[in-house]
């Protein structure tokens, strides 16, 4: 097997793509090692004045990089409007910030990996990193913005990468464990 990690391309969209896989790659396994060796139970539990448990925090990643990828492809109607959304619109979303009863750590974490196998194809087989689209009515967007694909993926490794430091703080909490240091 050869290692291609710093194999350098003439094809700049090559580098491009391969440059956006690696930072989703590097962001993921992050997020994925701070629920390593735990239970369910650990994996739902809150540790912090936070909602947030490690369960949680991924279905919750799970969420965002599956929304995103979907607006990447069919635009801001893949995308809830926020503006419009009621308190139980809102108390249903909050379900995806919790360890729900039946819920597993291993299905957490296979249903993240099946959506970043996903993204993963996406981003080798979008024809235009900078095919663009509106974004949705939310309160946090700004009104008439519009993002590339190219955009998307990168907002989605910030918000991997965010998260994956917020796991380490949830998982330090629960029983002393670090990703780093």
């Amino acid at each position: 097997m050869t290692d291609t990690t710093h194999a350098i391309s003439t094809d700049k969209h090559t580098d491009e793509r391969t440059d956006l896989l690696e930072a989703l790659a590097h962001s993921r396994r992050f997020l994925r090692f701070t629920a390593r060796d735990l239970t369910d139970e650990q994996a739902g539990q809150r540790t912090t004045a936070s909602e947030l448990c490690l369960g949680g925090l991924i279905k919750h990643v799970t969420s965002v990089e599956r929304h995103w990828t979907d607006f990447i492809v069919n635009g801001p109607s893949a995308m809830p409007d926020f503006t419009a959304m009621t308190e139980a619109d809102f108390a249903q979303r909050a379900e995806e910030f919790r360890m729900l009863p039946g819920e597993t750590l291993a299905g957490v974490l296979a249903d993240y990996e099946e959506t970043a196998r996903r993204t993963d194809g996406l981003v080798t087989t979008l024809p235009d990193l900078n095919a663009a689209h509106p974004l949705p009515e939310a309160p946090w967007n700004e009104p008439g913005a519009r993002w590339s694909a190219r955009r998307v993926l990168l907002h989605i490794a910030a918000e991997t990468a965010q998260h994956a430091g917020h796991a380490d703080i949830i998982r330090e909490s629960l029983d002393g464990a670090k990703s780093m240091g």
